[in-house]
């Protein structure tokens, strides 16, 4: 009896991210093995190479492209580069996974998804929420009619510490912290679309920075066209851990969902009741991570489109931009308004 060989994925960006999902490639995926790296850094995709048991490593990403033993990639490169990135693969033929955002203008994403269309490639973007347990369960319970419909939805983002902001470009909290939350709040909010979004921002943990752009603490209101209202919130400093939750409220019930605490374990002692708190996201979300990767290979090998595509990037990529123009122009901004921001956010 014959067996399939694995799936040979390769990955682009061999950082903090983007070892983790070598990690998975690697080790943690049943019928996937990592079959190349690629860092434009000298000798990083060899370290990481020779520490997983893959020899092929490459400072040129276009080699790892034009390798036709590589059935997909993973892209975990900096933000401004994931578009560009996106449309080589494809044009490569290779399946893409691409960790968020998957651009930064509109226009570079409706190129990276025409791309993907043209050469009839899955591609997914990784917004690790929807493959957390707790928000796959609210998702289900809602879409189930559970609490009715939705009326209020909550979404926040807390970072643990701000180290040195000077790396940060201008307009990250919205790119590429706060996108997950504005996916989040179309995935719990099913069938329904963002119209109209209000931004405040401040930096309020380094307001030494904000001449220099950092905008370092933003709230944000969204009204969904079923008449639904969402806030979305971030920090990129709490100082007790790394903190994801949500909430939404609906007709018939309320859902929560996220947990800072490490384990359920609470002390109870002189001092008060404490409880270890989780601090780092690769530990809060290291399941959802690992489910990510394991969907996007399994929709590789089936030909199913992937649960989380390039055109959900796209619509949280719009709800970002429309938060970016809102803090400029100091006022609300209706979505169907948005065409592009790029001479905002352009580095």
């Amino acid at each position: 009896m014959s067996s399939s060989p694995p799936l040979a994925v390769g990955l682009i960006g061999t950082g903090r991210m983007g070892s983790f999902h070598a990690e998975t490639l690697a080790w943690r995926l049943p019928g996937v093995r990592l079959a190349g790296l690629a860092d434009p850094a000298p000798g990083a995709a060899r370290r990481l190479g020779e520490r997983l048991g893959c020899s092929t490593a490459h400072t040129d990403v276009a080699e790892l492209l034009a390798d036709p033993r590589i059935d997909a990639v993973v892209i975990a490169t900096p933000a401004r580069t994931h578009a560009d990135l996106v449309e080589a693969a494809a044009l490569a033929g290779k399946a893409v996974y691409c960790e968020k955002p998957m651009a930064i203008t509109l226009a570079d994403a409706d190129r990276a998804i025409a791309a993907a269309d043209k050469a009839g490639v899955p591609l997914q973007v990784g917004f690790n929420r929807r493959y957390d347990a707790g928000f796959r369960a609210a998702h289900d319970k809602i879409t189930a009619g559970v609490i009715g419909t939705p009326q209020l939805l909550r979404s926040l983002t807390r970072d643990p510490r701000l180290a040195d902001p000077s790396p940060i470009p201008p307009w990250t909290i919205f790119l590429e912290t706060l996108i997950h939350d504005f996916d989040a709040l179309r995935h719990l909010n099913p069938g329904a679309e963002p119209v109209e979004v209000f931004a405040m921002a401040d930096a309020l943990v380094r307001p030494d920075f904000k001449d220099r752009g950092l905008l370092d603490t933003a709230v944000v209101t969204i009204r969904f066209d079923n008449g639904a209202l969402a806030t979305a919130e971030a920090s990129f400093q709490a100082v007790y851990g790394y903190d994801v939750r949500g909430e939404v409220f609906g007709s018939n019930g309320m859902l929560t969902l996220g947990d800072i605490r490490r384990t359920h374990l609470t002390a109870y002692g002189p001092d008060g009741i404490t409880a270890d708190c989780t601090t780092y996201d690769q530990d809060l979300f290291h399941e959802a991570y690992v489910a990510e990767l394991a969907d996007f290979t399994d929709s590789v090998r089936t030909g199913r489109t992937p649960r989380v595509t390039g055109r959900d990037a796209r619509a949280a990529l719009t709800v970002a931009l429309a938060a970016v123009r809102s803090v400029t122009s100091g006022g609300p901004v209706r979505i169907a308004d948005i065409t592009d921001v790029a001479d905002v956010v352009a580095p």
